[in-house]
This record gives structure tokens, sequence and C-alpha cells, in this order.
């Protein structure tokens, strides 16, 4: 297969999920990265990304943007992967829920915005607790572990949401806190976490030299 090429962010929760969806996949890729809080790598950004966003995927000389269409992009590419549900209704369901966390959610990402470091402790804002509702609903649904069983574009899209509640100290009840507590352990976001932290920053740093 050609080379795969993901261009990332410093901190960029979409960019974590498309390599998390690029972990499942099995495929060889390498990165490239952006110093979002950089003026200087912003502007070099806005030249080569149409829509001025990360993440962006290259490959055999497709271009996609924005991570749910990578998701898609590598589900079409890899289909027997089980990125998502082999069952029609389950796999409506799976695009469902990820379409929602794509569009949704706005109260949650501005009050309890995303953040790399120690986790702190704090009460959940009174303007996302519908929302924090409407995740315990959709959690409190998932399989003993991963969503559908096994490891898919669900789970990838809802581990950086189960991470942003972590580092707040905010921890759902019930089966839903089962299924956040699993995705924080999953090996294959610990690993995407690690590298988003350590070697995302030093890509940065390295392209701006």
């Amino acid at each position: 297969m050609d080379e795969m090429v993901l261009t990332v962010g410093t901190g960029s929760t979409w960019a974590m999920r498309a390599a998390l969806v690029l972990g499942l996949t099995g495929f060889k890729w390498r990165e490239q990265a952006f110093g979002l809080k950089d003026a200087a790598a912003l502007h070099r950004l806005k030249q080569q990304a149409p829509a001025g966003l990360v993440p962006w995927l290259v490959h055999d000389g497709v271009r996609v943007h924005d991570s749910l269409a990578i998701a898609e992009y590598l589900h079409e590419l890899c289909p027997d992967r089980g990125l998502y549900p082999a069952d029609p209704a389950r796999r409506a369901l799976a695009r469902s829920l990820c379409a929602e966390l794509h569009s949704g959610f706005g109260q949650i990402r501005s009050r309890l915005p995303y953040f790399l470091g120690a986790p702190r402790k704090q009460e959940p804002p009174l303007e996302a607790l519908s929302e924090l509702a409407r995740l315990q609903v959709i959690w409190a649904q998932a399989g003993a572990s991963f969503y559908f069983g096994a490891p898919g574009i669900l789970d990838a899209f809802y581990a950086v949401m189960a991470q942003r509640l972590f580092n707040y100290g905010i921890a759902l009840p019930g089966a839903a806190g089962a299924y956040q507590q699993h995705l924080l352990a999953w090996p294959l976001w610990q690993e995407t976490l690690a590298r988003a932290g350590k070697d995302w920053p030093a890509l940065a740093a390295k392209s701006q030299g």
C-alpha cells in the first residue's frame, strides 16, 4: 500500500480520533504535526489546508480532511477489519452516534475544554448536565467491553470524550461508567494519548526548525 501521511495538530482531539482509527486498521503511516498555539505554524497550516483545520490524510493521491470522513475512507479501504459492525442496523447506529458526537455536545466542549496533562477535579457545569445525561444513555447501551464487542470507529470517537471527562474527575455511573473506564484503559488509546502528548509536539517543533 502506498504511504499514508496523517497531518495532526498538537492537542487536537479530532486528530487523536483519526490516529486511533488508523491504529485499528493495521496500516502503517507516518505523521506530520503543526503546533496549534504557534502563529507561524497556524499560518503554514492555513496555506496547506483548504479548511485551515487538522486532521487530514493523504494516501495514494487522495486527500481526505475531517476525522469522520477519514474514518469512513479507512472503513472503505478495509471493510473486513470490522471498523463498523457488519450488521446493517448496528452499522447505522454506529454511524449515527459518531455523527452525533461530531456535531454535538457543544456545552461539554466549551465548558470542559480538552487538555493534555494531569487531571483536575471540577464539578460538572450546569450547562453541560443535559449533554452528560445523553452520554450516560449512549454509553449505558455499550457492550461489556467495546460498544459492539470488538473495537471500532465508534469506540475511537468516544474514547477522547471519555478522557475529556476523566481530566475533570467526571466518572459516569453504572454501565456507562464501566464503558468509560474500559475506553480509558484501552491500550491503543493509551498509546495514541502518549503519542499526542510527546511525539506530536516534538514533530511540530522539528517542522518549525
